[in-house]
């Protein structure tokens, strides 16, 4: 090998022109490439494909796997478009989302390809054959580059949702050592639940989300105390307060605080006809279900503080005031109840954007009524339904739901410190723990005000900072 060996080229697919699409090329060579992540794009987001046109149209010959950073449909939506292309490569990702991922890929090939049980059963042997789970904080091999060049890669824990990785790839280039990063996406600190990220040791370049580049998040106390103060202001006339969210990660975390707040109220009451523990709180979505039993299958992952309420007796994602809502006719059902008698409630829905789902017949029933309240805790991508109804809600406009106009009367809010990633601070704090500081951070996954603003927040911590295209 001479030391004329070029450095790795990144070329991205996704991700660039928002915050949906997750799809990064590590080019190490002409003949040898790496995918990290492969997802659906959302909204009006476009990038090497979009929401509408999901095929793969860029060359996989010479990807010789692909590495999972976690299961969002964002990060992963796209794998059954790669498999159909003709990939045949390993799939690696950590042994939780090795867990889940296969939950994710059927719901979504349900929802959007074909409920074909038989075809759906063969996709989910391939995918089988191709997972390979492996532990964290551990160097595995990749295949070995045509001039000999050993590659390597280890996961790192995120924080974002259980099982989500960053991603370290190291090689050589000519007579050095060369290390790559892909962030994925970084969890908040104090996140319920999961321990949060430590930054490496060192990368000479970091491919780093910017979701909330340009933003700073309320503390964990202070963001249940504004949860608790929107649910008493919310359910003082009754009526059910939507919270659409995404079946992995956020639904969880949320049924973390509210069993939070619901021990801790018990006995206190709401208004005059209501106690914190007679609230009845419904999860309507078959796969967050099937997600927060795997959550618990999955405990030994949890961060200290939720294994120590289990040890206490607490069951924090299966306490005595939460349902589950399994069928469809359930589903209509419940929502005819809500809706007509404003019996009150907490409700989460999928999906998290309003995109599709359960959500959007909650939607389409309560809208129109003051006595409700929609509120968003997670990003809502440009072009989504959520966003729409986050942007003209507030201002008493409507929206559009299946041919439909639709007068927002129900009061919109937002809980924007209720996030799963990382604020400014945080992406910061990640590079800025580096003991050798990059040599270039590249900033994708972002609206382009969060790319810019995360771009001068890292500027004095690495040698270039540079915003993909």
């Amino acid at each position: 090998m001479t030391n004329s060996a070029p450095k790795p080229t990144i070329i991205h697919h996704g991700a660039v022109d928002g915050v949906t699409g997750s799809c990064h090329e590590y080019l190490i060579a002409p003949d040898y490439g790496i995918l990290i992540d492969c997802g659906l794009f959302q909204g009006d987001e476009q990038g090497s494909g979009s929401k509408t046109d999901l095929n793969i149209n860029f060359p996989i010959a010479h990807i010789r796997a692909l590495i999972v950073t976690h299961v969002h449909i964002d990060h992963v939506g796209r794998i059954p478009y790669l498999l159909a292309a003709g990939f045949t490569g390993p799939i690696f990702c950590s042994e939780a989302s090795a867990h889940l991922l296969p939950l994710v890929l059927e719901d979504a090939l349900k929802v959007g390809v074909t409920r074909d049980e038989h075809l759906i059963a063969g996709f989910l042997r391939t995918i089988g054959r191709q997972l390979v789970p492996c532990k964290f904080n551990t160097w595995l091999e990749l295949p070995k580059a045509s001039d000999g060049r050993k590659v390597q890669f280890r996961l790192q824990k995120a924080g974002h949702i259980l099982g989500s990785a960053y991603v370290e790839i190291k090689h050589r280039v000519g007579a050095k050592p060369f290390i790559t990063l892909f962030s994925g996406d970084l969890g908040a600190p104090y996140s319920p639940l999961l321990p949060a990220p430590k930054a490496p040791y060192a990368a000479d370049v970091v491919v780093i989300e910017s979701t909330y580049g340009d933003r700073l998040h309320d503390n964990r106390r202070d963001r249940i105390k504004r949860l608790e103060q929107v649910l008493l202001h919310s359910l003082q006339d009754n009526g059910t307060v939507l919270f659409p969210a995404f079946s992995i990660g956020r639904t969880q975390e949320l049924l973390y605080e509210l069993e939070t707040l619901i021990h801790r109220l018990r006995g206190k009451k709401i208004h005059q006809h209501l106690r914190w523990d007679e609230l009845t709180v419904i999860v309507d979505s078959p796969l967050a279900a099937k997600f927060n039993l795997a959550y618990q299958q999955l405990a030994a992952c949890w961060d200290d503080e939720a294994l120590k309420r289990l040890r206490e007796g607490r069951h924090p994602l299966n306490f005595s005031q939460l349902y589950t809502i399994d069928s469809h006719a359930e589903h209509l059902a419940a929502v005819n109840l809500l809706s007509s008698t404003r019996k009150p409630a907490i409700v989460i829905a999928a999906s998290g954007m309003c995109e599709g789902g359960r959500v959007v017949n909650y939607l389409k029933a309560m809208l129109g009524d003051p006595v409700h309240q929609v509120v968003f805790v997670g990003y809502q991508a440009r072009g989504t339904l959520g966003a729409a109804i986050q942007q003209y809600g507030p201002r008493g406009g409507y929206v559009n739901i299946d041919g439909q106009r639709i007068d927002i009367k129900a009061e919109v809010l937002t809980l924007s410190g209720y996030s799963a990633h990382a604020d400014q601070q945080g992406l910061t704090r990640f590079i800025k723990g580096m003991r050798k500081r990059p040599k270039q951070v590249r900033i994708v996954h972002g609206d382009v005000d969060a790319k810019k603003a995360l771009q001068s927040a890292l500027a004095a911590h690495a040698d270039k900072v540079v915003i993909a295209e």
